[in-house]
């Protein structure tokens, strides 16, 4: 009787690329909470090495760093000639990001958001693809996955099933998405003893590889905002710093709303990532501000934009990283105005709460 015997694989261990990648896994976290600041980092990263022994006898910080230049993740090649991560240090950050928080992804709540019709759904398709990071298993493409196996590895020996092997069933979400991601750079950001910015910034990249590699006929757009609100590409997202800002939730909801105007997609939606209230807002060429309490006529504005992101279909998803009071009654009073949805989070549980909105509000026409 012919079968097939699975046994647990334990591949060969390389002691000195693994302290080259797990090296490179605290660099990439050093450089995204520096702002991009690569000799920032690499100083971190030595003072680290030289208290709790992160490298081995034969393989120092120096033999690190020509590493990471011979692998393409650093370069020299500017015109100041300055040490800089180049594209592919950043495409491993937002990899890292998608792995360290939609990789340990928990089910959230369901949320408040409000519609008069259901999402179609996933169709699963007839095509197949290699298996990616994120795929659900009831995708895995079972009899192919193992025919692939057979060839791959013979059928002599242990029976040997490997990631390289499986193949997924392709699904087609009839609805598309456009998103806009509103990130709160204000001073407070990095307050009181609290790094809320790079968590801010992991949760952007990893939603930014996420749609890029699962659903890349969504869009993402990314807004950061403080006196004022400015786009930012994703690769610009690791060099992204908090600066000497007020809140001006006015233009940055502006801005959100004149990018979604130009999508196509039926969904829309806006995700707001802050830690305070409206405190700024520009009159003409001046800015008015009022970082005391919650200014009426700051208030005021910021509410006729939660009106008119209603009547547009257009719901705004508000991440308060912040548990005093006023500021959520302000985002109840928003919340209720916009008919959106609210979530008191704390920085640990941002990125769940983030991925499951995102992934419900794909299934749904607002």
């Amino acid at each position: 009787m012919k079968g097939f015997r699975f046994t647990k694989f334990v591949p060969a261990q390389d002691p000195e690329k693994n302290t080259f990648e797990n090296l490179l896994n605290i660099f990439l976290q050093l450089v995204t909470m520096t702002g991009g600041d690569v000799a920032e980092a690499l100083s971190w990263l030595t003072n680290l090495d030289k208290r709790h022994n992160l490298t081995q006898p034969g393989y120092g910080i120096g033999d690190f760093i020509d590493d990471l230049k011979s692998k393409g993740y650093l370069t020299e090649e500017n015109q100041k000639g300055e040490i800089k991560i180049t594209g592919k240090a950043e495409q491993s950050i937002r990899k890292n990001a998608l792995e360290e928080i939609f990789g340990k992804l928990k089910k959230a709540k369901s949320g408040q958001h409000k519609t008069t019709h259901s999402g179609p759904g996933e169709e699963r398709g007839t095509d197949r693809r290699p298996y990616e990071f994120g795929d659900n298993l009831d995708q895995i493409a079972l009899t192919d996955s193992l025919r692939n196996a057979q060839v791959n590895h013979g059928f002599s020996g242990d029976y040997l099933l490997t990631e390289d092997d499986l193949e997924v069933m392709e699904t087609e979400m009839r609805s598309q998405t456009s998103t806009v991601l509103m990130i709160d750079i204000s001073h407070s950001m990095i307050l009181y003893g609290e790094d809320r910015i790079t968590p801010a910034k992991k949760v952007a990249m990893a939603l930014a590889e996420l749609i890029k590699t699962r659903y890349p006929k969504d869009t993402l757009d990314i807004i950061v905002f403080g006196n004022d609100a400015w786009q930012i590409e994703i690769k610009d997202l690791p060099y992204l710093q908090v600066g000497p800002y007020h809140t001006n939730t006015v233009a940055g909801l502006e801005l959100a709303m004149d990018l979604l105007r130009r999508r196509k997609n039926p969904n829309k939606q806006i995700f707001m990532i802050t830690d305070g209230k409206p405190t700024c807002l520009k009159v003409g060429i001046k800015y008015y501000k009022n970082s005391f309490g919650i200014d009426s006529k700051i208030m005021n504005e910021t509410l006729k934009l939660a009106v008119r992101c209603r009547r547009t279909k257009i719901p705004v998803t508000t991440f308060m990283i912040a548990s005093d009071p006023y500021l959520k009654e302000f985002v109840r009073e928003f919340t209720k105005v916009n008919n959106g949805n609210a979530y008191y989070s704390s920085l640990k549980g941002l990125g769940d709460l983030i991925f499951e909105d995102y992934r419900r509000n794909r299934t749904k026409r607002f």
